[in-house]
């Protein structure tokens, strides 16, 4: 049974007088443990696509989108939440952390919403904070951080509520070479290691090198689902990836 698995995901967006077509019935399913890209020119709808896979819109009603096996269409927002929390994890190309909580409250603060144990929790971060390379600054804000660590601790959120799946969205648009390389090596360790299931959104011919599949999208539709091998052929492909 696959993770995710959509099938039919239509989504209109309003705009003033006109209706604009994001997705025009997307069939994908994504397994257990994937390393995945999505790519795709501005306006192919990617980012859609990963906002309704991560709870955070709603596709229009008809399609069919089940995560590990649970149909999720025509649930309401609250419930949406719930299971966003529970079974997502985020990872945003400018990091979102909040400036004013130091590192370890940042990796902490999607666990605030649930009645955890204190001391699991403070275990849990303190791990992390270890897998990621951040023990020494736990207790320093975002602004005395350079972009890696601020990416670090972005990776280290998404995992503490211990998701299934983690959406990564342009993780590495905002970090130089050398950074993007350590924060992909590190993305590939926490894949084998933990087996969590990575599924991104970049035009980063770095990430679409590395990923067991790269999923191609065009106005609206997914035009293509490849093996890794077929990365480095997209990656030059001479689209706008934007």
């Amino acid at each position: 049974m696959a993770l995710i698995s959509l099938k039919g995901i239509k989504k209109t967006y309003r705009l003033g007088q006109t209706d604009v077509p994001a997705l025009l019935g997307v069939d994908l399913e994504i397994e257990a443990g994937e390393f995945t890209v999505v790519m795709g020119p501005s306006g192919s709808g990617k980012t859609t696509l990963l906002n309704i896979i991560g709870l955070l819109d709603r596709a229009d009603p008809g399609g069919s989108f089940k995560l590990d096996g649970e149909e999720l269409a025509g649930r309401d927002f609250n419930e949406m939440a719930s299971l966003r929390n529970r079974k997502i994890g985020f990872i945003f190309q400018s990091f979102n952390l909040i400036p004013v909580l130091n590192v370890r409250e940042n990796i902490e603060f999607p666990c605030l919403l649930r009645k955890e144990d204190r001391a699991g929790l403070d275990r849990r971060v303190e791990l992390l904070a270890e897998e990621v390379g951040l023990t020494k600054v736990l207790h320093h804000r975002p602004d005395e951080l350079s972009g890696g660590q601020r990416q670090r601790v972005a990776i280290a959120r998404a995992l503490v509520t211990q998701p299934e799946i983690v959406l990564a969205d342009e993780p590495t648009a905002n970090l130089d070479s050398a950074t993007s390389e350590q924060i992909l090596q590190l993305m590939e360790r926490l894949n084998a290691s933990r087996g969590v299931t990575f599924l991104f959104s970049t035009h980063d011919p770095r990430i679409m090198k590395r990923a067991k599949r790269v999923v191609l999208m065009a106005d609206g539709k997914l035009v293509d689902g490849t093996a890794a091998a077929h990365a480095e052929t997209h990656a030059s492909s001479g689209l706008d990836h934007s």
